[in-house]
């Protein structure tokens, strides 16, 4: 993409940077501008291995994806799921339930444009434009209920999401998510940490955030397990992604640790 204007192609504002589309910078892609590839680079002075970060990530959604799929969930919500790319949520579900259904939730117009033109032609999956920060909006969408039937369990997924909430947005958002889904349904977050990581480094990766609509919030190990209050992790709990089920054929084989992960279930 090049920059037209101020607001851009589609009415989209590239006066300011976009976490969906750094993100898909980190992952090589081409749908970014250059205020986001800027930010990007301030990012990686703090934190060389973000892009060995985001593969990790990706590999961690891989093993998440199919061990619910392998619990019988046949139902997935993407929340956040960002630029389409190599392996998304419905292509690792199919592999094992070749039916499941999939809706990916974004606020981004970058990605409901691509995200649209991807699915057009799959009747089990649906882009719902919608904020995480109002879940009964998410699950009350058109586009979900239209393909997801809530008196089943769902798979939900929040990949390096739920960093963008405060602690105060957490309590809404995830008991509101939590209370509305079925027993028996699962949820999957990642979350930076600043455990075992230099402060300043912390302090300049969320000064850049601070400069998007969308600030980023590092916390400890205690705070992030409680955003799976009401959900019983799967073992081994909540990690650091590398050492939750790892798999010999993840491209992401290097730790970086920055990032906790985990797979809670409601009973």
């Amino acid at each position: 993409m090049t920059e037209q204007d101020a607001t851009g192609p589609s009415g989209i504002d590239v006066t300011r940077p976009s976490v969906a589309r750094m993100y898909d910078y980190y992952l090589g892609g081409k749908d970014n501008f250059e205020i986001d590839r800027e930010a990007v680079g301030r990012v990686e002075k703090a934190m060389p291995e973000i892009r060995q970060l985001a593969l990790e990530n990706r590999a961690f959604l891989r093993r998440a994806v199919r061990h619910m799929a392998r619990q019988g969930i046949r139902q997935f919500i993407d929340i956040g799921s960002g630029l389409p790319t190599v392996g998304n949520t419905h292509e690792i579900a199919q592999e094992i339930i070749p039916d499941a259904r999939v809706v990916y939730v974004d606020n981004d117009p970058v990605v409901l444009q691509h995200g649209r033109a991807l699915l057009a032609t799959d009747e089990n999956t649906t882009v719902a434009a919608a904020d995480m920060r109002r879940p009964i909006e998410v699950l009350e969408h058109p586009q979900t209920i239209k393909i997801l039937d809530f008196n089943q369990p769902v798979g939900v997924l929040m990949i390096a999401m739920v960093h963008f909430l405060t602690m105060d947005e957490r309590g809404t958002v995830m008991t509101q998510l939590r209370d509305a889904l079925p027993s028996g349904s699962y949820l999957t977050l990642t979350h930076v940490t600043r455990d075992g990581h230099p402060t300043d480094a912390v302090d300049a990766i969320e000064a850049v955030y601070a400069a998007t609509p969308t600030p980023i919030y590092f916390r400890e190990h205690a705070e992030v397990a409680r955003f799976f209050d009401g959900f019983e992790l799967v073992p081994p709990g909540l990690v650091t992604i590398d050492t939750w089920h790892p798999d010999p054929d993840d491209l992401a084989p290097e730790a970086t640790r920055w990032l906790y992960g985990g797979v809670g279930r409601k009973p």
